[in-house]
């Protein structure tokens, strides 16, 4: 009995056991192929002679070979120590034709991604995925109505052609853009801060009516920014979609839930024990100060850049700065935590995806180069840089291992965008009328180098302008610039004079110290002046040809929380034009001033300062050109170019002027209309000065209004009015109650 058991088990267990021999290979013979010769596909199935190979090793190969697509079909067998290969080779694409689409620019679009090529190999899946992708590509520029279809023709020898029919159909239209949801702020602001606008019939240079998948991705960047500037640190933003409203038309919805306004509690700052807590006691001020406001990624991004810039400074390169954030309530604690590295050295950095940017211009934005300390902060401010350049849609960074366990290699990758622009503009209001045109690159020839030119008609003027910026000139951190220019002011039927003006102006402007840029630069112009009869004596005297070169000086303090809809700090700006050589020698200075603040929740005030003078070094009398007039949003509630000193029936302007303005936005009234913002104002002016006639009244007196403004999102394009009422003038000046100004770009 036992003994049959034992050969029981002795035979159930070899009946339910495989066993995998080993053999080794003597021999590998590969059938079939035509075009790719035995030794390639020896190399793709990674076996060789005297190789131990077993039955799961089989698997492992046709994976190998298969993965490289020139095959459509492969078989094995291993037999008698001998591998055989069988292959049956894709055919090879002769020819790949794109029916339907005549543009360059579309067709470049829909080729980034395919990756059948001509010359290649042929294979179904990839035909499926490149029809898909080809899709995606149409539906990112917006032709979601678009149609493929793809057919293979057999040639001889082999090959194959690939014939694609696509229908591109209309563009999608965005016909309205919707934002729903617990969205705080009225949709004009919102508005305001995407780049995707509603379809009008006559915005014919605007790309951005249509419906893009790029743009709205960006959009969504740009809202979350926002919210989270203005303290709604849980905003959450779903993904956008659109709803067809016609055949050709969509309506883009935003749903937002912004979440409760968050405010900074307590700001704590972790140190390693080697660094000197004294550097970081400004820092620690900065904590003290903004404790109580509203979250903002701003001052976590200006705390982030303070502890860079110390613990360079302190010469800790190999550091890295962590946050951990904690929410209670409303309030949120953040601990800002500064570790030392291990140290790693920066072997390599490499850059791909650069078709047309030149290398130079982007590692010109570099914090962190080949053969320093390895520092994570450089390396982020070095990819935020590079997509402030504005030329990229997409810029990543890999850190992966280098040469050995000390070096680390920077993978940069950059998708090129579309850098030129072209815009149309116009606009209508009480003060006059006026059209412009303008063409705009700013990546030119891949050279960083930005091209702008533009022309203006207004109701009484030309102006014609041609500029070239160079960012950064000889990787030297300083912009250089050159303007062209012409400007026509034609006054012969009011006044009895015209004017000229040609030109040219070149100059530098950079970073003098934190927040402080200097600008210097020299301009030169020729300037006629024509008179008739009807104009005054002294107009007349002025009569003739001018040529004037200036030494331009600026210098510009700015320390606002954002450039575009500042709410907080201020901004110190000064100009002077010293005459070099001149007939009139006129010392023109400027000082601009402005204050913003927020009262109260959601409201932004904002408090300004203006002064400018005119006066001839030796005495002359200053030209008609140069003589000063007050800018419109400086003095509301009179006609532009209606205060100041008269000569006859004409406003000749001063010698000097100066403002103060305060406006303060009102967001809670009317809040049901969404496309609408009111705002109160306090404006207080003067204009005075006449050097050519000491009998003319010199207008000293101050003039002041106060009044309520409106700005509506219409249908056309924005459309902004005041009702004024002054409240000290003088005789001569022209009050106007009701100011608007409406305009649209194409």
């Amino acid at each position: 009995m036992t003994k049959n058991f034992f050969y029981f088990i002795i035979i159930f267990f070899f009946s339910h056991t495989n066993i995998v021999y080993s053999e080794i290979v003597n021999k590998i013979t590969i059938e079939g192929n035509n075009r790719i010769s035995s030794e390639t596909i020896n190399i793709f199935s990674k076996v060789s002679v005297n190789d131990d190979l077993d039955i799961s090793n089989l698997d492992l190969i046709l994976k190998n070979i298969y993965s490289t697509g020139f095959f459509e079909d492969v078989t094995l067998n291993f037999e008698n120590n001998i591998l055989s290969i069988r292959v049956i080779e894709n055919p090879i694409i002769q020819n790949i034709n794109y029916e339907g689409i005549k543009a360059e620019k579309i067709k470049e679009q829909i080729l980034k991604n395919v990756k059948l090529r001509p010359r290649s190999s042929f294979n179904e899946f990839s035909l499926e995925s490149d029809k898909k992708e080809i899709i995606k590509s149409l539906r990112e520029i917006g032709y979601f109505f678009s149609e493929v279809e793809v057919f293979k023709k057999e040639l001889e020898d082999s090959k194959v052609d690939i014939n694609y029919q696509i229908k591109l159909g209309k563009k999608a239209k965005i016909k309205k853009i919707s934002f729903l949801g617990n969205k705080v702020f009225k949709d004009n602001k919102l508005k305001s801060i995407i780049l995707t606008e509603e379809y009008k019939f006559w915005k014919f240079l605007s790309a951005r009516k249509y419906l893009n998948e790029n743009l709205t991705n960006i959009d969504l960047r740009l809202l979350t920014n926002f919210y989270k500037n203005k303290g709604f640190y849980n905003v959450n933003i779903n993904k956008t979609f659109a709803k067809l409203i016609d055949e050709e038309s969509f309506e883009l919805i935003y749903n937002i839930n912004s979440g409760d306004k968050i405010f900074f509690n307590d700001l704590m700052l972790e140190l390693p024990n080697d660094f000197d807590k004294s550097s970081f006691t400004n820092l620690v001020d900065l904590f003290n100060e903004i404790k109580g406001k509203p979250y903002s990624l701003f001052l976590i991004e200006k705390i982030l850049n303070q502890i860079n810039q110390i613990t360079l400074d302190e010469e800790f390169r190999s550091i890295n700065a962590l946050i951990n954030e904690e929410i209670f309530d409303n309030k949120i604690n953040i601990k800002f935590k500064v570790v030392k590295n291990e140290d790693f050295y920066v072997e390599k950095i490499n850059i791909y995806g650069n078709s047309i940017t030149k290398e130079n211009v982007i590692r010109n934005q570099f914090f962190i180069d080949e053969g320093d300390p390895y520092n994570e902060i450089l390396k982020n401010k070095t990819i935020n840089e590079i997509k402030n350049l504005n030329f990229f849609k997409q810029v990543t960074a890999d850190v992966v291992n280098g040469t050995n366990e000390k070096f680390k290699i920077i993978n940069i990758n950059v998708e090129e965008k579309a850098t030129g622009e072209i815009s149309a503009a116009a606009g209508v209001g009480t003060n006059g009328n006026s059209v412009g045109f303008a063409v705009k690159e700013n990546n030119f020839l891949g050279n960083g180098i930005g091209l702008n030119s533009s022309i203006t008609l207004a109701t009484d003027s030309i102006t014609g302008i041609f500029s070239v910026t160079n960012p950064n000139f000889l990787n030297s951190d300083k912009s250089i610039n050159t303007t062209i220019e012409a400007t026509e002011i034609d006054k012969f039927s009011e006044y009895g004079y015209k004017t000229s003006r040609t030109g040219f102006s070149f100059g530098t402007n950079f970073e003098f110290y934190d927040d402080l840029w200097l600008g210097l630069g020299n301009s030169n112009y020729y300037q006629n002046i024509e008179t008739d009869s009807t104009a005054s004596a002294s107009q007349q005297k002025q009569k003739g040809d001018y040529w004037d070169s200036y030494l331009k000086l600026d210098f510009d303090f700015d320390k606002r929380n954002q450039k575009f809809q500042t709410t907080s700090g201020y901004r110190s700006f000064f100009s002077t034009d010293i005459p070099v050589v001149s007939d009139t020698y006129s010392l023109i200075n400027t000082y601009n001033y402005q204050f913003y603040t927020e009262l109260y929740e959601e409201n932004i005030t904002t408090l300004g300062f203006y002064l400018n003078t005119v006066n001839s070094l030796s005495n002359e009398n200053v030209k008609l050109s140069e003589r000063i007039f007050l800018p419109s949003s400086k003095l509301r509630g009179f006609v532009v170019g209606g205060v100041g000193p008269k000569d006859g029936a004409d406003f000749v302007g001063g010698n000097y002027a100066s403002s103060i303005n305060l406006i303060s936005t009102l967001p809670k009234l009317l809040p049901n209309l969404q496309n609408t913002d009111l705002s109160v104002f306090v404006d207080a002016a003067n204009i005075w000065g006449v050097d050519y006639d000491s009998s003319l009244n010199d207008s000293n007196k101050i003039r002041s209004s106060f009044g309520i403004a409106l700005d509506w999102l219409t249908p056309i394009g924005p459309l902004n009015f005041s009702l004024s009422q002054p409240i000290t003038k003088a005789l001569t000046d022209q009050t106007e109650s009701f100011r608007f100004n409406l305009g649209t770009t194409f």
